[in-house]
């Protein structure tokens, strides 16, 4: 090395981008094949922490080789697909020939690109820049802004150095600074082994790689390729250490940072005597949820909380602040420089955005929370500091009130002979014209001490009491006794009615359900049976026999809530089907990352293809609507036309249209 600056520096250009490499088997020629094309390789052999290292790597493709390791191929795609979507990256699977039968494991897993074995390299290759090109038209702002890579270039034909403008910017440096300015960044105990990697190179190693540490990144390794050709060095830097908050997505379940990486940066900063204020967050009746609705509701709830906290914060505090589920259903917010004032002023927006009720299911519930704030005090670390948030938020009233399941189950039989079990009406909307088409049955609890209490909850206290059965059967048959008496202006309307997993275990169902809808006088043509995907996959031969028999007098069938399930393209070619439900879900994703939208479209298309008709649960916004219309959805059912209406409210919202 030496001290000249260049006359002129030569830019880094694309083939200087970043790949992570993640392969259970010895496989060095994966890695040679990818630096030939011009790929800087960050290679691991280990899927722990694969998701960790990727988000260091600034990585657009993450490859996962799973020749001959399926299940750990399976697990490490499902651990690293969390945050290459987040950050607008493509993931591609290798697969063996004989393997190719569980792609679409990996596909559910999280995958956007398969590969199988034997393979040329020029195949792989090809596949890599199908898999960048993918990443390039979907990539986020927030990858462009957290996913920048760390690293450099050294030509020692012009004797130049250039560093990425990330690498640059964080060390306060030009893009192309001398060597010796460069090296003052190395600790003098770390040389020695820099020295050493450099004289691998020159002794004709292709690869190799140092650790040290870097101001403003902690603990890194840098890995080095040597360009056969041209005698470049390229450099890509991992951080191993502590990074800034806007950079890492450590907490896989709402992108926030999480308890450990929270608790390091303020001990940063307290270690600086930085002023630091923190307001603890609490959502309230976050039991009741997880209790009535499930936990899929629960993380349902969670992210949309980390999503509403982030927004409040960022309004109020800007940039200075940064954001961690502490655990649970808390989080912490921390900010540099804040005092009282302005902590209140965020604890005020976060609670605002949280009064707000959430969507579980076809319900609103509102959750709402408790939140304590602090400040550092000197002499305080980062323990200190969060008790006393901790005490504060406990003398805070909790009202929460998770609703007692067991007392409902023994009050259900009860509720159902005095009437107490009503129906709720949603409408079914063709997305061409605006007009509704049918609508969904829905149960309610009116209960005397609880209020209203919706389906979820309902069906939850019948499992425990063992009347899921009756309950079914109960709503059945006052949903076919309305719906025969409805008025003519609703006679042409759909009616769509839930058959649970215990209906189709019951021996003799169909004919039953048949009898039911035939004494009621409701036209079989015009019933619609919703099956849920998880009561299919309990017997899906059982439940193939049922909807045939149930199609061939003349009802149609629908599979409900698909798309968070265990889902395959099998059970939908093998069960005879004419509606596909969208879960509402995927719905409320469609307008969050690109790749959400891909997924959303690979189901209608899938869907289509088969010959079934679209509908999309749980529409909420115009913005949903349209983009799902792009995508070729037929009809939708959600709160932008309208909530679960009684018989009166349909009446008139259907007179109004």
């Amino acid at each position: 090395m030496t001290d000249a600056a260049p006359a002129s520096a030569t830019p880094m250009t694309g083939r200087d981008r970043p790949l992570f490499l993640l392969s259970f088997r010895q496989r060095d020629e994966l890695a040679a094949q990818a630096a030939r094309a011009g790929w800087r390789v960050v290679a691991a052999r280990r899927g722990e922490g694969a998701d960790h290292r990727f988000l260091a790597s600034g990585a657009a493709v993450a490859v996962v080789d799973a020749r001959g390791s399926v299940a750990e191929g399976l697990a490490a795609t499902r651990a690293l697909a969390p945050v290459t979507s987040a950050h607008g990256a493509a993931l591609l699977a290798l697969v063996s020939r004989d393997d190719t039968g569980r792609l679409g494991e990996f596909y559910d897993a999280g995958a956007t690109h398969f590969l199988a074995s034997p393979m040329r390299e020029v195949e792989f290759v090809q596949a890599l820049r199908f898999a960048a090109r993918h990443a390039q038209r979907i990539g986020s702002d927030a990858h462009r802004a957290t996913g920048e890579p760390l690293g450099w270039r050294y030509d020692p034909a012009l004797r130049s150095l250039q560093l990425t403008p990330a690498l640059a910017a964080m060390l306060g440096l030009s893009a192309a600074p001398s060597l010796r300015t460069m090296l003052r960044h190395v600790e003098a105990a770390d040389r020695g082994a820099m020295r050493g990697a450099l004289a691998r190179l020159r002794d004709g190693i292709q690869a190799t790689a140092f650790a040290h540490d870097l101001p403003g990144a902690g603990r890194v390794v840098e890995h080095l390729q040597r360009d056969a050709r041209t005698g470049r060095i390229h450099a890509l830097i991992e951080r191993l250490g502590e990074v800034d908050a806007s950079a890492v997505v450590r907490d896989v379940l709402t992108g926030v940072r999480d308890d450990a990486g929270m608790r390091r940066w303020l001990t940063r900063r307290l270690e600086d005597a930085q002023p630091v204020g923190v307001a603890l967050i609490a959502l309230g009746r976050f039991d009741m949820v997880n209790t009535a609705y499930g936990r899929d509701a629960g993380d349902s709830v969670l992210r949309a909380a980390s999503t509403r906290i982030a927004d409040a914060v960022r309004a109020v505090l800007g940039r200075r602040a940064t954001l961690a589920r502490m655990g649970g259903a808390e989080f912490l917010v921390a900010a540099e420089g804040a005092d009282v004032e302005a902590l209140t002023a965020a604890a005020k927006a976060i609670e605002e955005a949280l009064t707000r009720p959430f969507v579980i299911g076809d319900v609103i519930a509102p959750v709402g929370a408790r939140i304590a704030t602090a400040t550092a005090r000197p002499g305080d670390d980062a323990a200190a500091l969060l008790r006393r948030a901790s005490e504060a938020l406990a003398g805070e009233d909790d009202d929460s009130r998770a609703i007692p399941l067991d007392a409902l189950a023994v009050d259900l039989r009860r509720a159902m002979e005095a009437g107490e079990i009503e129906l709720r009406m949603q409408p079914q909307v063709a997305v061409a014209t605006g007009a509704i088409v049918g609508v969904e049955a829905l149960a309610r609890w009116r209960h005397p001490q609880h209020g209203e209490v919706g389906a979820e909850t309902l069906f939850a206290a019948a499992t425990r009491a063992e009347l899921e059965v009756a309950l079914s059967e109960h709503v059945q048959r006052l949903a076919l006794a309305q719906a025969a008496r409805w008025p003519a202006s609703l006679r042409q309307l759909r009616l769509s009615v839930n058959v649970t997993a215990a209906d189709v275990a019951r021996s003799g169902f169909a004919d039953l359900f048949l009898d039911w809808v035939d004494s009621s006088g409701f036209p079989r043509s015009r019933l619609t049976v919703e099956i849920t995907e998880g009561g299919l996959i309990d017997d899906l031969g059982e439940a193939s026999r049922l909807l045939s028999e149930l199609r061939a007098a003349g009802c149609r069938v629908a599979i409900d809530d698909f798309g968070t399930g265990y889902s395959s393209l099998a059970y939908l070619k093998a069960l005879p089907l004419d509606y596909l439900k969208v879960d509402r879900r995927l719905t409320q994703d469609i307008t969050g990352s690109a790749r959400d939208r891909i997924v959303v479209r690979g189901v209608i298309d899938m869907a289509r293809s088969l010959g079934l008709t679209v509908i999309a649960e749980g529409v909420e916004t115009p913005e949903q609507l349209d983009l799902l219309a792009k995508e070729g959805c037929q009809y939708y059912q959600g709160y932008l036309c309208a909530e679960p209406l009684t018989l009166p409210e349909l009446l008139a919202l259907v007179d109004s249209v």
